[in-house]
C-alpha cells in the first residue's frame, strides 16, 4: 500500500512531465501541426465565444438606438486604454511561466504566478476606483454628444465595479496558458459568457420582472460575468489539477526580483497596448467627429471585425505558450518550426472569416440595425478588412512568438509605427483633409495592419529572438 509521500512524490513527478506533453518532440511538422492544433483549438474556441457575446451584447444594446451603441463604444475605449498597463504584468507572466515549466522548473512558475497574484489585485481595486471617480470627465474628454454622455457615465461607473474581478481572471488566465493550459479559461469564459447575455436579456429590456435597466443593465451584466469567471478560475488555480497549483498557507510576501524579471519583459508589451489604445481613442476621437451615426456604424463594424481578429489572437495565444516552454527546454529550432506552423493553420482560418466577412457583411450588419445607411457604409468598411486578413493573421500570431521568447520590443515598434504612423495619421488626412468619411478611416486601419505584418514578420525571420534571455 502506497504512503502518502510516495503519493506526494508521484504527483510531483506527474507534474514535472506533464508539461511536455504538450511540446513538439521532433521537426516532423504533421507532429507540430497536431500540438498546435490541440493548444489553438480551446483558445479558438474562447475568442470565438468572447466575439459572439460581444455581437450579442451590440445587438442588445443596437435595439436602444444608436446613442446607446456610442455610449458602449466610448467607454470602451478609454477602459481599454487604462488596461493596458496591465499587459506587463499578464504578458511577462505567461513568458516567464511558460519558460519554467518547459524547463520543468514548476516552484519557479509558481513564485511567478504568486506575485502576479498580488499585483494584480491591488491593481484593479486602482483602476476600479479611477473609472468610477473620473467617469464625467472621461466622457467629456472623448467628445460624447449630450445624448451619449450621461449614458456613458453611467455605463463606466457600473463596469468599474467589477474591474478587479477582470483583471484578476486576466492574470490568472495568464498563468494557465502559460503552463500549457488553454481548456480552463475557456471553460471560465463559456460559462461567464452565457451568463453575461441571459443578464444581458434580463437586465437591458426588463424581463422575468427585472426593472428595464438599459445600458446600465449590461454593465451589471458584464460585472457578473467577470466575477464569475474570476471565481472559477480562483478555484482551478488552488483547488483543481493545474500544473502551476498555488496554496493559501504559502507566502504572498512582494518578491523585488521576480517581479522586475516580469515586469522586464512586460513593460514592452504593456507600452505597446498603451500605444495601441492611445492611438485608438484618437482614432475614435477622429470619427466621433462625423456624428453619432457614422460612429454607430464604426462601432457596429467594429464589433463585426472582431470575428477576424478571433483566429489570430487565438494562434497567437498558442504560439506564446509553444515557443515559450519550446526556448525554456532548449529547443530553440522546434519553437521557430512551431511557430511558423501555427501562422500556416491560422491564416487558413482566417481565410475563411474573410470570405464570411466580404460576401455577408452586409446580413451581419443587419442584424444590428435596419438603418440602410448603417447597414451600407459598414459593408464597405468590412469589405476594407477583409482584404487584408493575411497580413492581419500574420502580425498577430508572429508577435505572439516573440512575446513567447521574451521579445516585446519589436512588436512595440511595430505598434508604434502601424498605429500611429498609419491608422491616427491617415485617417486625420483621409477623413478630416480629403473628406472621404468612414470609408477613409477604415482604409487607414487596411495600412496599419500591412505596416505591423512587415515589421514582425522581419524580426522573425532574422531569428535573433532565439537568444533572448528572460
Amino acid at each position: 500500500m502506497k504512503t502518502r509521500e510516495t503519493l506526494e512524490v508521484e504527483e510531483l513527478s506527474e507534474k514535472k512531465e506533464r508539461p511536455h506533453r504538450i511540446l513538439p518532440e521532433s521537426l516532423d511538422k504533421k507532429h507540430i501541426r497536431s500540438k498546435v492544433v490541440s493548444l489553438s483549438l480551446p483558445a479558438l474556441l474562447n475568442m470565438f465565444l468572447i466575439s459572439f457575446v460581444g455581437i450579442a451584447d451590440m445587438i442588445m444594446v443596437g435595439r436602444l438606438g444608436p446613442s446607446a451603441i456610442s455610449a458602449v463604444g466610448m467607454v470602451n475605449q478609454p477602459n481599454f486604454l487604462i488596461i493596458s498597463v496591465f499587459m506587463a504584468l499578464t504578458v511577462g507572466t505567461t513568458a516567464l511561466v511558460a519558460r519554467f515549466v518547459g524547463a520543468k522548473d514548476i516552484q519557479s512558475a509558481k513564485n511567478v504566478a504568486k506575485q502576479s497574484l498580488v499585483v494584480s489585485i491591488f491593481f484593479g481595486i486602482g483602476i476600479s476606483m479611477l473609472l468610477y471617480i473620473f467617469a464625467p470627465q472621461i466622457e467629456k474628454g472623448m467628445g460624447a454628444e449630450p445624448d451619449v454622455l450621461v449614458l456613458g457615465i453611467t455605463y463606466m461607473r457600473v463596469i468599474s465595479i467589477g474591474m478587479p474581478f477582470n483583471v484578476i481572471a486576466m492574470i490568472i488566465g495568464a498563468i494557465l496558458r502559460g503552463s500549457g493550459d488553454m481548456k480552463t479559461p475557456l471553460i471560465a469564459d463559456t460559462v461567464a459568457n452565457l451568463t453575461n447575455v441571459i443578464g444581458n436579456y434580463i437586465l437591458i429590456f426588463g424581463k422575468f420582472g427585472a426593472p428595464a435597466l438599459g445600458v446600465a443593465g449590461a454593465g451589471i451584466a458584464t460585472s457578473i460575468a467577470r466575477f464569475i469567471s474570476m471565481s472559477i478560475l480562483l478555484y482551478v488555480l488552488y483547488n483543481g489539477k493545474a500544473i502551476v497549483k498555488l496554496s493559501l498557507k504559502e507566502s504572498y510576501r512582494l518578491n523585488g526580483s521576480i517581479i522586475r524579471r516580469i515586469l522586464n519583459i512586460g513593460v514592452p508589451s504593456a507600452i505597446e497596448q498603451f500605444v495601441l489604445r492611445s492611438g485608438q481613442l484618437a482614432f475614435v476621437r477622429i470619427i466621433a467627429e462625423l456624428g453619432t451615426v457614422p460612429f454607430a456604424t464604426h462601432q457596429i463594424a467594429m464589433n463585426i471585425q472582431s470575428l477576424s481578429f478571433m483566429p489570430g489572437q487565438a494562434f497567437s495565444m498558442a504560439a506564446t505558450t509553444l515557443v515559450g516552454q519550446l526556448l525554456g527546454a532548449k529547443k530553440p529550432d522546434i519553437a521557430e518550426e512551431s511557430a511558423r506552423q501555427t501562422r500556416l493553420i491560422g491564416m487558413m482560418v482566417a481565410g475563411v472569416t474573410a470570405f464570411i466577412i466580404f460576401f455577408f457583411g452586409r446580413y451581419l450588419i443587419m442584424l444590428y440595425t435596419n438603418d440602410s445607411s448603417i447597414i451600407e457604409q459598414g459593408r464597405t468598411c468590412l469589405r476594407i478588412i477583409a482584404a487584408i486578413q493575411p497580413a492581419q493573421s500574420t502580425q498577430f500570431i508572429l508577435a505572439g512568438a516573440l512575446r513567447g521568447a521574451g521579445d516585446t520590443r519589436f512588436p512595440l515598434y511595430s505598434t508604434m509605427l502601424g498605429m500611429w504612423g498609419m491608422r491616427v495619421a491617415l485617417s486625420y488626412l483621409f477623413v478630416m483633409v480629403f473628406n472621404w468619411g468612414l470609408t477613409g478611416a477604415w482604409l487607414a486601419i487596411a495600412f496599419d495592419q500591412v505596416i505591423r505584418a512587415i515589421v514582425i514578420y522581419s524580426r522573425f525571420n532574422s531569428g535573433k529572438w532565439k537568444f533572448m534571455r528572460v
